[in-house]
This record gives structure tokens, C-alpha cells and sequence, in this order.
């Protein structure tokens, strides 16, 4: 079951610890590709220094944010990397949760071919682990793009399913942010202990 728009349109914080351990599902013509979200991080535009729209502010890069929740923001880093966003809360209120990895479930040749050029059995252990445990990593398995920008998570092409499972959750700092002052040492990171596709860094 597709996870209603009311999901999304809760506090930010409770938004990405329940999305650990739903399934993200990308269909691309009839070929879904589906990973099990392991790793989140929490964005809260109005107190954030870490977020894109820190003290509200807009540019038409963060545009996305101020909408409506259950929409996908898609940002570019580095000139090269794709990362996907989970629009929160209520409209106008810019927050977003990333998402930062997931556990690859179904479609693996597809993702395979999309990061490494070969298929899944052709990848080396070190690849396999590395296939979708990181933002960008994830987007290019998943052929996620700017194209996605704005759209729905309640559409065919990107959506998430309920996916009820027990497991820990750990909280920790995030990652990549040392710019972002006191937001720095945030605990907004969240992600499944002790699953092998956590990203790098602190995973308990």
C-alpha cells in the first residue's frame, strides 16, 4: 500500500523515523525498481542552518520545499550527484527529509547497470555494498533525477509502500554539513542499526 499524503504532512523528526524500513518503489516503463529505506536525515527549513531553506529562505532552487508534502525535491551537489527529498509538514513550511541510503531489494540487474555498467552478479562484494548506501549512489541506481523535481510520491513512477518491520533506530549527527554551525551537531540522522547499507560514517 502506497503511503498516503497524510504521512508525509507530520513534524519532520517523526516523518524520517517512520520511513525507515518502507520500500521505495521506482518504476521506470513497467521495470520497478524497489529498496528498502535504511538511512534518513531530517531537514527543518525555519531553525536549520544545514537546510537549503534556513530562516525561509526561497530561491528557485528550494522552490519544491514550500509546497505541498508527499512531493519528491531533487537537488543536483557537486555538479554531479542527484539527491531525493521527501517534501514534509504543511504547505509553505519548508522541510524535507533526504533520503541517504537503502538495501537493495528487487530490480538489482537494473540498478547494477545503471551505477556499474554490468549486471549484479558481475559486481564485486565492495560493489554490491556500495550500490545504493549513499544519496547520490542511490539516485543513479535508481535513475533518479531532476526530472522528479516537484513530483508526487503518490504517482507511478516514485512511491513508497508501507512495509511493517521491528528493528533499532539509531540517532546520530549528519553528514557533510561541518559548515552549518550549531545545526551541525543536530542528532537528525536516523538509520536502521546494524544494516550493512548504512552510508558511511558512525553507524553504531
Amino acid at each position: 500500500m502506497k503511503l498516503p499524503v497524510e504521512f508525509y504532512s507530520r513534524d519532520t523528526i517523526t516523518v524520517a523515523n517512520d520511513l525507515l524500513g518502507k520500500l521505495l518503489v521506482r518504476n521506470i516503463n513497467g521495470n520497478k525498481l524497489i529498496g528498502k529505506i535504511v538511512e534518513v536525515e531530517a531537514y527543518l527549513g525555519p531553525i536549520d542552518k544545514a537546510c537549503h531553506s534556513y530562516n525561509f529562505k526561497r530561491t528557485q532552487r528550494n522552490e519544491v520545499m514550500y509546497g505541498p508534502a508527499g512531493i519528491a525535491y531533487v537537488y543536483l551537489i557537486y555538479g554531479m550527484y542527484y539527491c531525493l527529498n521527501f517534501v514534509t509538514e504543511r504547505e509553505g513550511m519548508p522541510c524535507a527529509v533526504l533520503i541517504r541510503a537503502l538495501e537493495p531489494i528487487e530490480g538489482l540487474d537494473t540498478m547494477a547497470l545503471n551505477r556499474f555498467g554490468k549486471t549484479y552478479s558481475e559486481l564485486t562484494k565492495s560493489q554490491r555494498k556500495n550500490l545504493t548506501n549513499g544519496p547520490g549512489k542511490l539516485c543513479r541506481a535508481f535513475n533518479i533525477d531532476k526530472s522528479l523535481n516537484g513530483h508526487s510520491l503518490l504517482s507511478d513512477e516514485i512511491y513508497v509502500l508501507d512495509n511493517p518491520e521491528d528493528f533499532e533506530i539509531v540517532a546520530d549527527k549528519r553528514i557533510g554539513i561541518d559548515y552549518a554551525e550549531e545545526a551541525k551537531d543536530y542528532e537528525w540522522r536516523f538509520f536502521i542499526k546494524g544494516n550493512p547499507y548504512v552510508s558511511k560514517g558512525k553507524t553504531k
